[in-house]
């Protein structure tokens, strides 16, 4: 299975707008149901849920970033792209993709994360 790999990543102003992308191939197994994830870690914590898009199109949101972040998907580029408008200092972090299976763990796999950096 190919790694995730994600890009986009840069240093802005709060207030303004980055777009993630992440080329995620589907996930070669039986009964796999792909989904496809944003996470965000800060040095020394735990990696945070940003939002997720299923294979069906259903889509969840943290609470911290509804009304600001949008995920969507390219099939044809078998790409995930995370819109996050009205940049906050708070949003920066390190961004991840993940692809994974809803039924099993068993398949998921980790980009290698994308810096973004918002400054006040």
């Amino acid at each position: 299975q190919e790694q995730p790999v994600e890009s986009g990543g840069g240093s802005v102003q709060a207030g303004e707008s980055l777009r993630l992308s992440c080329i995620a191939t589907t996930i070669t197994a039986s009964y796999c149901t792909l989904r496809v994830s944003w996470y965000r870690q800060d040095p020394g914590k735990s990696r945070v849920f940003v939002a997720n898009i299923d294979q069906d199109g259903r889509i969840v949101y943290a609470d911290s970033v509804k009304g600001r972040f949008t995920i969507s998907r390219d099939i044809a580029k078998n790409t995930v792209y995370l819109q996050m408008n009205s940049l906050k200092p708070d949003d920066t972090s390190m961004y991840y993709c993940k692809k994974g299976c809803l039924q099993t763990p068993k398949y998921d796999q980790w980009g290698q994360g994308t810096q973004v950096t918002v400054s006040s």
